[in-house]
């Protein structure tokens, strides 16, 4: 028999041995793998007490950092307001950083007010330019024409006569802006080209940053804007880790002072000799390519005026750079992978047919995030080797108040699956303490604040995401597949003048293109995959049969050329050069021309002979050097043939993201489907032993194996990590096969409400589960917080091997304590946990905290009239930017409402 010694010994020995494993599975958790927020300080109105107990409390709900963002202020508080980078908001700013430094925090910073960048400091001369062409036709000899303007600068004045001759007329303006020629003969058109202004101005600019918005094509103009932050700070490091720049949204820039010299310095001949190209409004194949040409020339003016410059400022500071490339006239890939930490965003809501999960069209816009829109960040920094992908998360996720925590898991996931693996939340407003509830609240935001009723539940969420990021910051990527992206085809278009590539108008940009369609099937089919421009490949190398874009990143099997029809011949050489080096290039079809205007002739008659020189067979490949060229109408047969694997679990509607780390590779499994998955699922890496890693509770086991895979069991709306290591001594994952009758709790419930407001009912006994808001109490109805049900229940004696409680329907979510222990916040679909370890025969006590959506008090708010939202700028507005108003919304189901169970497994 043994001895109490020996079993306290063994039981020791077991526990160091799970926690011994418990490090080695999980990755370690930093503030940088934990989820951070943007962090609005409304007219900068902050003050040291505030700043603190805010951020402890961020720190508490799971946040890692804060993004500080100065916004507009709130209406009263005016005296308060603390004017952006004077030495007081500097100070404001020290502070920040050694709290948040104390608490393990990071702090980044945008370097501006609102968006997009601009204030005091940049004059008119360096404000966002625009191109104003203005006709003058039919002018004959003695005609006298007015051109000057206050706010506009002459910058090309062309005639254009009758039989074909082109004159430049700069020099017959007099210094009064009067065009003074006698025309010798004939009839003229004239047009005259200004340097104008789109006269935008900061939108939501914060006190001490209103001003014009920069031009971001202007070298100069930017190093005036920075000018104001370098004094300010002093030359000298703040502690911000990195500095942010939003999306790009200046409206009508389409032109800088210098755009004429830039441009014939790049594309070599001279665009004021064809301005009348983008006064006519015909869409013929000349205006196309000197479209195509100007497009070109903006793309590197913002990437190496702006993106390049401004990171390298934020190195001076011992920073990094963080950047939203989408919305801008560039070439996003370059724009990304210009920046330490490329950001994408996710506006609106996606459908995801999962059973239970609310989606009502009258509080959701009319914008689906596009997973394909996310990959442009997250390939940008695979492709360069840059560790992290971020993401502006949940902006516009629902109407106000209405967002749940079981809404966000499926949107972030789909960031997930993106590559994104740094999440910032849309977000936190800085709020006094003693300002009432609401609180300070931002109008575009999902409201991630202390007075959200489901603020005590946030860390349920946040943990999920430290989780996963712990793993998906792991490694590195681990992708097959390199999509080569044709822009040329985007920006060979005649119509308009710069094409701002935005979230909101993929349809017209993005999923047209055969270049879409093809990574959509891709996925779908179970291959990663990642994009590269006609830049980034440039650097590219093969060795060894495989492609390197960098020192640091991961290397492709294949490089894919979707169908396109613009190709420039620098791209095709280097394509050919891959093949010859050991690459295997696949072809959906051969580029049919060349970009541009110059020359396009001569480029045609190289691009015929450089395809010539492919040396196809039948079969449609081409061997050449080391490597292979293959023209593949038929993409997915194509890498067959290749060899070149799928993950097949997409068979299941899963959908996956692979890491590699060392020896071993983790899969991220996640299933948005309306169906269980339960099967042996098979999965490419190879593997001693197959670890499962619950990311909600942290539990981890050895996965069973049969030589067809792996076996998955994922619920609609789970998800999971599957590690694929040497062999260990782990413990075996309790799979949950073969299930008996359930124990049903439908004896009486015990509600008793406790925070929130704005009136506290009185407990009730519940002999069903119903919402709270049909009781015969009224308070219940305006009633946002949380109320606490309590149960008693008998389980019977039995060799389950684990028990899993059901919580059934639940608004919004819930923490559940078994037998005064802690048994897990369940925020999602399903609601389900497992319990057996909180368990005892005989009698077990039960209490769930639930809590509801803030909608129902702000509705009585509403309703009573009393005043919550009174900001400047655009105050507060709803999710159709109108005036916000919850007076007419119906009451919003509130608590549990099951039917709650109690299966075991066997």
């Amino acid at each position: 028999m043994k001895t109490v010694k020996t079993l306290l010994v063994t039981a020791l020995y077991l526990l160091f041995i799970i926690t011994s494993d418990a490090q080695k599975i999980w990755p370690e958790q930093t503030s940088q793998t934990k989820p951070w927020t943007r962090w609005w300080w409304m007219g900068n109105a902050v003050n040291e007490k505030d700043l603190s107990a805010s951020l402890a409390k961020y720190s508490q709900a799971g946040f890692g950092g804060v993004e500080i963002a100065p916004i507009y202020g709130a209406i009263g508080y005016e005296k308060q307001y603390i004017d952006y980078l004077s030495p007081a908001w500097v100070r404001m700013l020290d502070y920040t950083v050694a709290t948040a430094g104390k608490l393990g925090m990071g702090v980044d910073l945008t370097t501006g007010t609102g968006w997009p960048f601009g204030g005091p400091q940049v004059t008119p001369e360096y404000a966002a330019s625009k191109m104003i062409i203005r006709r003058y036709p039919s002018l004959k000899t003695g005609d006298t024409i007015k051109l000057a303007k206050d706010d506009e600068t002459l910058q090309s004045l062309t005639g254009y006569a009758a039989d074909g001759r082109i004159v430049d007329f700069m020099d017959k303006v007099d210094e009064n802006g009067f065009l003074q020629w006698r025309i010798e003969s004939g009839v003229w058109d004239v047009y005259a080209f200004f340097n104008g202004k789109t006269k935008q101005k900061v939108k939501r600019a914060a006190p001490g940053g209103e001003g014009f918005s920069l031009d971001h094509f202007s070298a100069p103009a930017l190093k005036v804007y920075l000018h104001r932050f370098d004094t300010a700070f002093h030359q000298r490091s703040h502690g911000v880790r990195a500095y942010y720049n939003d999306s790009y949204e200046v409206y009508g820039a389409d032109w800088t002072a210098d755009f004429f010299e830039q441009f014939y310095k790049r594309k070599h001949y001279d665009l004021q000799s064809e301005i009348r190209s983008f006064y006519r409004k015909d869409s013929s194949e000349t205006i196309a390519r000197i479209k195509s040409d100007y497009r070109e020339v903006m793309a590197d003016l913002i990437l190496n005026n702006f993106t390049r410059p401004w990171t390298q400022w934020a190195h001076q500071y011992k920073a990094i750079s963080k950047n939203q490339a989408h919305g801008s006239p560039g070439n996003l890939l370059d724009l990304y992978a210009a920046v330490d930490i490329p950001e994408c965003e996710t506006y609106g809501s996606t459908y995801f047919p999962i059973p239970g999960l609310r989606r009502d069209s009258a509080d959701i816009r009319n914008v689906d995030p596009d997973p394909v829109m996310l990959k442009f960040a997250s390939s940008a920094a695979h492709v360069n080797g840059h560790p992290l992908v971020s993401s502006e998360t949940f902006t516009w996720l629902t109407e106000h108040f209405k967002t749940s925590l079981s809404q966000c898991k499926p949107e972030v996931e789909q960031c997930f699956l993106a590559g994104v693996n740094h999440v910032f939340f849309h977000g936190v407003t800085y709020s006094p303490e003693a300002v009432k509830w609401p609180g300070w609240l931002f109008y575009a935001s999902t409201n991630f604040v202390p007075s959200n009723s489901f603020w005590p539940h946030l860390p349920g969420l946040t943990n999920y995401i430290t989780r996963v990021q712990s793993v998906l910051q792991t490694g590195k990527p681990d992708n097959e597949l390199l999509i080569y992206w044709p822009i040329y085809d985007i920006w060979n278009n005649p119509k308009g003048n710069e094409i701002t590539l935005k979230v909101h108008d993929i349809d017209q940009w993005l999923h047209p293109s055969a270049f879409y369609g093809q990574v959509v099937n891709l996925q779908k089919a179970g291959y990663s995959l990642d994009f590269i421009s006609d830049n980034l490949l440039n650097n590219a190398v093969a060795k060894d049969g495989l492609i390197s874009t960098s020192d640091v990143a991961s290397p492709y099997k294949v490089l894919i050329i979707p169908a396109s029809t613009m190709m420039p011949l620098g791209t095709l050489q280097k394509i050919i050069a891959l093949a010859q080096q050991g690459a295997t290039v696949m072809m959906e079809a051969l580029p049919e021309d060349v970009p541009g205007l110059i020359d396009v002739k001569e480029r045609r008659i190289e691009l015929k002979k450089l395809l010539a020189s492919v040396p196809f067979a039948d079969n449609g490949i081409a061997k050449m050097g080391k490597g292979q060229i293959i023209l593949a109408p038929d993409m997915q047969q194509a890498l067959e043939q290749q060899g070149i694997r799928r993950e097949a679990l997409t068979d299941a509607g899963l959908k996956f993201i692979r890491r590699k780390a060392g020896a071993d590779t983790y899969y991220y499994i996640v299933n948005h489907t309306p169906k269980a998955v339960d099967q042996y699922l098979p999965v490419n890496a190879s593997a001693g032993t197959f670890i499962i890693m619950d990311p909600q509770t942290g539990d981890y086991g050895k996965a069973a194996t049969n030589n067809t895979g792996v076996k998955i069991q994922l619920q609609p709306g789970e998800a999971f990590m599957l590690k694929a290591t040497k062999d260990t001594t782990l413990q075996a994952w309790t799979y949950l096969d073969k299930s008996s009758a359930p124990i049903a709790l439908d004896s009486s419930w015990t509600l008793q409400f406790t925070e929130g407001g704005p009136f506290k009912p009185a407990p009730v006994t519940m002999p069903s589960l119903v919402s709270w808001t049909t009781l015969p109490d009224t308070m219940t109805h305006s009633f946002s917080g949380t109320g606490v049900y309590q149960q008693s229940f008998i389980l019977p004696a039995t060799n389950a091997k684990e028990y899993v409680l059901d919580l059934g329907e639940v608004h919004e979510s819930a923490h559940v304590w078994i037998n005064g222990k802690d048994a897990g916040i369940l925020w999602s679909i399903p609601f389900k946990a497992r319990i057996g370890k909180f368990l005892k025969p005989g009698k077990n006590e039960i209490r769930i905290e639930v809590a509801n959506l803030m909608a129902n008090r702000i509705k009585y708010m509403d309703e009573q009239k009393i005043p919550w939202r009174r900001y400047h700028e655009i105050n507060f507005v709803n999710i159709n930017y109108t005036d916000f108003d919850a007076s007419g919304w119906k009451l919003q189901p509130s608590g549990l409402i099951g039917p709650v169970v109690i299966t075991p497994y066997m």
